[in-house]
């Protein structure tokens, strides 16, 4: 978490970013700069514990559907993306309901996402699995994207002429992944990744979706930490990645953060913080930064350190990730499966 800002300033800097993007996909904001407006610096003061923990955060369900049936993840991959990038990012999905893993799983931590019910008390589903996938290797729709363009992008995939992508608005997710060189509508300056759904007078369906985008190129130090740092801060180090890319598996992180978001506010009308739905603080959004015991301020927590020195903090089914941990409403704080009092 960010260090302690005054109630004054914490709120005018809430006031002025709620105005801005009152109208603009939810978004997922990343460890630096220290004052991260999506998150719960904005819940609660500097008395907060570690991990996040604290009586002021008021996460409610507005009674608007969650992700209860099977969830399929359906990948454009836009932009040019090598085999072995393309590799990481799909088993890490796959391993989200791998039984298999070695604790700590991402298994795992998914399972605090499945403690998020609707109002019927169906749980969040606990299959996860990869569907169809589309590529658009010659960047159909250029190489610097707004944030209504992305939805277009997201329409040539389900209406192409050529194995478009299923159209499944009850249990599917699209995951739009931009390569390190493509720059998004306000990219490595405020998000990393976001989610919404699209619009039926644009994509002819309303269809949840995220987009995140490989930083490597553009802002590692933003959107890459803690395997890259930002130049402005002088001693820091940076860490070496599980899978040897520094952009992808910066993504990594993001991509949870927004499929957990997805699974329990696909709408934006189920699981947040806060009186405004255009401008909600999610389960991942209350520990952005937070990846061990101990978490808070500058400081990651306590993670796990690889044979080869890399660090990380979960298992997949082969490979190993560093993913942020999230926000557990039964016991007010985040958690993850790698916590030290488990």
């Amino acid at each position: 978490m960010a260090p302690s800002t005054s109630h004054a300033s914490v709120l005018l800097i809430a006031t002025i970013l709620a105005l801005l993007l009152a109208a603009t996909p939810i978004t997922c904001w990343r460890p630096w700069p220290h004052l991260k407006p999506n998150s719960s610096d904005l819940l609660y003061d500097s008395s907060k514990k570690f991990e996040g923990s604290s009586e002021f955060v008021h996460l409610r369900y507005h009674m608007g559907p969650v992700l209860t049936g099977n969830i399929t993840v359906h990948t454009i991959w836009y932009g040019r993306w090598e085999k072995s990038q393309k590799k990481i990012i799909r088993e890490f999905i796959n391993s989200i309901s791998t039984v298999n893993a070695r604790p700590p799983s991402v298994s795992g931590w998914w399972r605090t996402v499945q403690l998020y019910t609707d109002q019927t008390g169906a749980n969040i589903s606990h299959t996860v699995h990869l569907g169809q996938e589309k590529n658009d290797r010659f960047y159909s729709h250029g190489k610097s994207l707004t944030r209504m363009s992305i939805q277009s992008v997201i329409k040539s995939a389900v209406t192409a002429k050529s194995k478009p992508l299923p159209t499944n608005p009850k249990n599917g997710l699209y995951l739009l992944l931009t390569s390190d060189d493509v720059y998004v509508q306000d990219f490595c300056g405020q998000v990393c990744g976001f989610h919404y759904f699209t619009f039926p007078s644009i994509v002819g369906y309303t269809l949840p979706y995220a987009w995140v985008g490989n930083s490597e190129k553009l802002c590692p130090g933003v959107c890459a930490y803690p395997f890259s740092v930002p130049k402005y801060i002088p001693g820091l180090k940076a860490l070496k990645s599980p899978n040897g890319d520094v952009g992808v598996d910066g993504m990594i992180s993001v991509i949870a953060h927004e499929i957990a978001e997805l699974a329990t506010n696909p709408l934006v009308n189920a699981w947040y913080a806060g009186q405004d739905p255009s401008f909600p603080v999610e389960i991942a959004d209350l520990c952005e930064g937070i990846y061990g015991t101990g978490g808070g301020g500058s400081y990651t927590g306590q993670m796990l350190l690889d044979h080869d020195g890399a660090t990380y903090n979960m298992n997949g089914i082969r490979r190993k990730f560093l993913v942020q941990w999230v926000w557990n409403h039964f016991v007010s704080y985040c958690t993850g499966p790698n916590a030290l009092d488990q």
